[in-house]
C-alpha cells in the first residue's frame, strides 16, 4: 500500500538556529538578532539551510515568520540571573528591562556631634541626602542671690532638615554649633549657642541663653530657628524661674528648651540635693541648659551641643 505524506500537524522544537542545519515547515527555533531573542517558525514548502532568520530587525519572510519577539537587552544570554542583590530595571535607553543594582534606598549615615568644623564625604553611589542640622543650646543662668530668687533656662537650638541631590558634589563643609556654657551672678546672663550649618544648603542658630537684670527681671532665652531647609524648626524657649517676696518661699527651678531631639536640661531647686551635681542641668543635642537655685555659688546649666546628622541615599 502507498504511503500519504499527511505532513507535520505539530510544531517542531529545533532549539537555537543552526546555519548547517535544512529546516522544514513548522520547525521553529530560537534566534537573536540586534541583541533581541525571539522565535521563529519556518513557513517555506521546501527544506532549506542557511537561511538566517532575521537580519537587521527585518524578518526574512520567504522562510521564516516571526513567533514571538524578546527586547534588546532583556537576558538576551540564555536568560541568565543577575547577581544577588540586585533588581529588574528599565534600561538606560528605555527599551528593556536588564537587572541592576537597587537605585533607591537608605544607605549609611553620617553623624557630626563635636562643636567646630568637619567634611561630610560622599560614598560611592549615594546620589541624595536627607540633611538634619540643629544648632547648639543656649546655658542656664543661676541667679546669686538668695533662694527667694530663680533664675533663667537657656533655649534650644533651631533644626532645618533639607533633602540635596548630591550627584554632582564630593565634599560638603559642616560646621556643628557649639553648646552655651551656663553662668552665675546677680546680674548677667548665660552664653548663647553657636550655628551649625551643612555648607551653604541649609543651617539652624544657635538658643539664646537666660538671663538676669537687677535681681527680679528675668528672661528665658530664646530658641533657635532652622533657615534654608525644606522644613525649618524653632527651638523651644527657656524660662525663667519663680519669684516670691515672702521668706524660703524655695522657689521651683525650670528646664531648659528642648530641641528638635529633645535634650532639655534638667532644674535643681535651693541647692544641689545629695546623688545630684550641676550636670543634671546640662543640655544634649542643642536642648537649652535649666536654671540652678542656690543661695550661694552655683553655675546655670551648659547648653547641649549642635548636632548634623545626613542620611545617605542610592
Amino acid at each position: 500500500m502507498a504511503t500519504i505524506d499527511l505532513g507535520k500537524v505539530a510544531l517542531v522544537w529545533k532549539g537555537t538556529y543552526a546555519a548547517g542545519t535544512t529546516y522544514e515547515s513548522k520547525d521553529v527555533v530560537q534566534f537573536t538578532d540586534s541583541g533581541e531573542v525571539s522565535s521563529y517558525i519556518y513557513v517555506n514548502a521546501s527544506g532549506a539551510s542557511g537561511q538566517t532568520p532575521s537580519t537587521g530587525g527585518t524578518v526574512n519572510t520567504t522562510y521564516w515568520n516571526k513567533m514571538a519577539g524578546g527586547a534588546a537587552g532583556i537576558w538576551a544570554s540564555g536568560l541568565a540571573l543577575g547577581s544577588a542583590g540586585q533588581v529588574v530595571k528599565v534600561n538606560s535607553g528605555a527599551s528593556a528591562l536588564e537587572f541592576g543594582d537597587d537605585s533607591g534606598g537608605l544607605a549609611s549615615i553620617q553623624t557630626f556631634t563635636t562643636a567646630g568644623s568637619h567634611t561630610w564625604t560622599k560614598p560611592a553611589g549615594i546620589k541624595k541626602v536627607k540633611v538634619t542640622v540643629t544648632g547648639g543650646g543656649g546655658g542656664g543662668y543661676a541667679l546669686q542671690n538668695d533662694n527667694d530668687q530663680g533664675g533663667a533656662s537657656g533655649g534650644a537650638g533651631g533644626t532645618a532638615i533639607k533633602i540635596i541631590d548630591v550627584s554632582a558634589v564630593s565634599t560638603v563643609s559642616v560646621t556643628v554649633g557649639s553648646s552655651g556654657g551656663g553662668a552665675e551672678g546677680t546680674n548677667g546672663k548665660g552664653n548663647d549657642g553657636t550655628t551649625s550649618s551643612f555648607g551653604s544648603y541649609c543651617s539652624a542658630t544657635g538658643g539664646k541663653a537666660g538671663a538676669n537684670n537687677n535681681n527680679d527681671l528675668r528672661t528665658g532665652g530664646q530658641g533657635g530657628l532652622g533657615a534654608s531647609g525644606d522644613i525649618n524648626l524653632n527651638g523651644s524657649s527657656g524660662m525663667s524661674g519663680n519669684f516670691s517676696p515672702a521668706d524660703n518661699p524655695n522657689p521651683t527651678g525650670v528646664m531648659g528648651g528642648a530641641s528638635y531631639w529633645g535634650g532639655a536640661g534638667g532644674s535643681i531647686g535651693n541647692g544641689v540635693p545629695s546623688g545630684a551635681t550641676g550636670a543634671n542641668t546640662n543640655g544634649y543635642h542643642g536642648g537649652g541648659g535649666g536654671q540652678l537655685l542656690k543661695s550661694s555659688s552655683g553655675t546655670g546649666g551648659d547648653g547641649g551641643t549642635g548636632i548634623v546628622l545626613v542620611e545617605e541615599f542610592k
